[in-house]
């Protein structure tokens, strides 16, 4: 072989995600794109806000020599502060802007994270159904991802948690609202959470990190509140990104930010900041720092994403499907009426309707609708999703 064993396994095992998507471009190419019915990707179809336009041709026009070089790794200073402003209040923690890291999205936040905390066998806690990339994300550093359910809502299960933890348990990494299912974790569980985690730390006398990847956190619905895991506990790191909430995936725009209060918060920057740089990343676009700057709190049009939620969900209750409505993200994750739902998702994809397979997010018997698609996708795929339950 000419590349790694490890690669070339995990190109076997390869993301449902990118099947799925890999396997639409080939339908869309033989029937047509109008006649596909493509849910399998979390790409925001809306545009970002008007005023990101606005600050781009300001901020393109400005630039002067210099403005393109290296900056610190830990990105610029003005940039840094003015996150740091913004989550001081959304987090109700006082963070300043050396708290803050520039990193190339949440999955570039994550990977710096990691890398920092990891040494070779240690064990990162995630609630199931999760991200897919988390486990390659572990990997990465040395480290492995172990999984713990969920409750049937898909809320936290502090018990599995718990029962979880182990002498070699580094870190929990939760994600809310979360990829697949759009749930959101309610404060009192992130405080018990982190109660259980400080609890824990002191009996095996090592520090216990949680993690949260935050990108979804603006896009929620009927007056949900995503709480601050900085006021639930002081050993937290947050990671973000601005892909979702500004709909800008491709730039490649996010951060880290460790909490203030974190017993060990300056090695935990230090090697956070060496970590961006060893990893190749170096720094996160300068362009884009300098518009983000000048974006904080802005977002998409998150009533338009309510509603395809709804569209989506009238369509498929009417059709017989069960679901526990997503309170944030822009994700459905119905039960299949089968227990295999490969074998569900392959049939409606007959139907030239593309979804993945719960089973590739840790969540079998289930699969994923991203539903960040046109009104007229929801809309014309409903023939194909009730014929295909009641084929079943």
């Amino acid at each position: 072989m000419t590349i790694a064993k490890k690669i070339e396994t995990i190109i076997t095992k390869s993301s449902w995600i990118r099947k799925m998507f890999e396997e639409g471009a080939h339908l869309k190419a033989e029937h047509g794109s109008e006649n596909v019915y493509d849910f399998s990707l979390g790409n925001p179809n809306l545009p970002p806000p008007e005023k990101f336009n606005e600050i781009l041709r300001d901020t393109v026009d400005s630039c002067g020599l210099g403005d393109h070089c290296y900056m610190p790794n830990t990105g610029y200073p003005q940039v840094c502060k003015s996150i740091a402003e913004y989550l001081s209040g959304e987090q109700g923690a006082e963070v300043s802007e050396k708290e803050v890291i520039m990193t190339c999205g949440a999955a570039g936040a994550l990977n710096v994270i990691l890398k920092t905390l990891l040494d070779p066998g240690d064990e990162v806690i995630t609630p199931a159904p999760y991200f897919v990339e988390y486990g390659f994300y572990a990997d990465n550093h040395g480290g492995v991802l172990k999984t713990v359910p969920t409750n049937p809502d898909f809320t936290l299960n502090i018990k599995a948690v718990s029962d979880a933890v182990t002498e070699k348990t580094r870190a929990v990494l939760i994600n809310s609202p979360n990829n697949p299912t759009g749930q959101v974790y309610s404060e009192e569980s992130l405080r018990e959470l982190g109660a259980l985690l400080e609890k824990k730390g002191k009996e095996l006398n090592r520090t216990l990190y949680l993690l949260s990847d935050e990108p979804y956190r603006k896009i929620v619905y009927d007056g949900t509140v995503v709480p601050s895991i900085f006021a639930c506990y002081n050993e937290s790191i947050i990671a973000s990104s601005y892909s979702k909430d500004i709909s800008i995936p491709g730039e490649r725009m996010g951060f880290a930010a460790v909490n203030p209060k974190a017993a060990f918060k300056d090695a935990l920057l230090g090697g956070m900041a060496l970590a961006n740089r060893i990893l190749g990343f170096v720094n996160a676009p300068a362009l884009m720092q300098r518009v983000v700057a000048c974006m904080q709190g802005m977002c998409v049009d998150m009533s338009e994403y309510a509603r395809k939620r709804e569209l989506l969900c009238q369509g498929l209750a009417d059709a017989g499907y069960e679901f526990v409505k997503p309170a944030g993200a822009f994700y459905l994750f119905p039960k299949t009426p089968v227990a295999d739902d490969v074998k569900f998702v392959k049939a409606l994809q007959e139907e030239l309707i593309l979804t993945v397979p719960g089973s590739g997010f840790g969540g079998p018997g289930h699969f994923r609708i991203a539903f960040c698609v046109n009104d007229e996708t929801i809309t014309n795929a409903m023939p194909g999703f009730r014929k295909v339950l009641e084929k079943f």
